[in-house]
């Protein structure tokens, strides 16, 4: 399951969506969600879906990367389903025990998977298609505003993409834990729910311990080579809009206004 997290991982590539400007992406990422939440119906949800299914086609991205990052939410998504299953007011269609299906119900549900599921998988795209030190960029150059009310944006920045880029070697640390315990006749299958959580106590420690310890090197890291924050310093390498970035935020423009109109048009 641990090996399921892609989140943070980054595949280099050279398709236009990798080109792009990580702020382009980052604003495109926000429409994007801001349009799937606006979708109410299948028309608007199919041009969701289309947009979603090019731009994974631009970047190359292997559909398999990105629905292998679904599994560990696999039990928030059946659950969440379920509740919308059941819950939900409505013409009933099956009805047994205090449990009723109803045909909104079922609808709700389906569309709820639906934009979690491309949610996800559009969120992803974009740490698989932007290096986390042009993510961190792209966000400090989009919350540069904020520095007049004295907001710390390189620091919180800088700590977004350190947390991103940590994720995959926390869960690689993980791994090996798991496969040394085990090594060492650890069960962490069988029991009941108390006894698997305290069979996790193996793996948490030295975990904790490790990530500390990661944590310090790096501060020393950092250090070392004079880092004192965002004040005063340079990039090596400026960031500038081209001609593709303004046509995809054109794009994206057109998708929003696209969803609006099919909402108020009830589509």
């Amino acid at each position: 399951m641990l090996k399921d997290i892609t989140l943070g991982q980054y595949f280099p590539g050279t398709t236009l969506v990798h080109r792009l400007d990580p702020r382009t992406k980052i604003l495109m990422v926000i429409v994007y969600i801001v349009a799937l939440f606006l979708a109410k119906s299948y028309v608007s949800y199919a041009l969701m879906l289309a947009f979603l299914v090019t731009a994974v086609a631009i970047s190359r991205i292997k559909p398999r990367a990105l629905l292998k990052g679904l599994k560990p939410l696999l039990i928030i998504i059946i659950f969440t389903a379920v509740l919308n299953l059941f819950y939900s007011g409505g013409e009933p269609l099956v009805s047994f025990w205090v449990f009723t299906i109803t045909k909104e119900g079922v609808i709700n549900a389906f569309f709820l998977v639906l934009r979690i599921m491309m949610l996800v998988m559009g969120t992803f795209l974009l740490t698989y298609t932007t290096s986390p030190i042009a993510l961190t960029d792209g966000l400090e150059s989009l919350l540069k505003p904020l520095k007049k009310i004295r907001f710390p944006v390189h620091e919180l920045s800088m700590m977004m993409s350190i947390a991103l880029r940590f994720i995959p070697t926390l869960i690689e640390e993980t791994d090996k834990i798991v496969a040394a315990q085990k090594a060492r006749g650890a069960d962490f299958e069988s029991g009941n729910l108390f006894r698997r959580a305290k069979a996790l106590v193996p793996i948490l420690v030295p975990l904790f311990v490790s990530a500390f310890r990661r944590a310090d090197e790096l501060a020393d890291a950092m250090e070392c080579r004079c880092y004192h924050g965002g004040q005063g310093r340079t990039k090596m390498k400026q960031l500038h809009y081209a001609r593709g970035d303004f046509a995809v935020l054109l794009v994206g423009a057109l998708l929003l206004a696209g969803v609006i109109v099919l909402c108020h048009f009830g589509l």
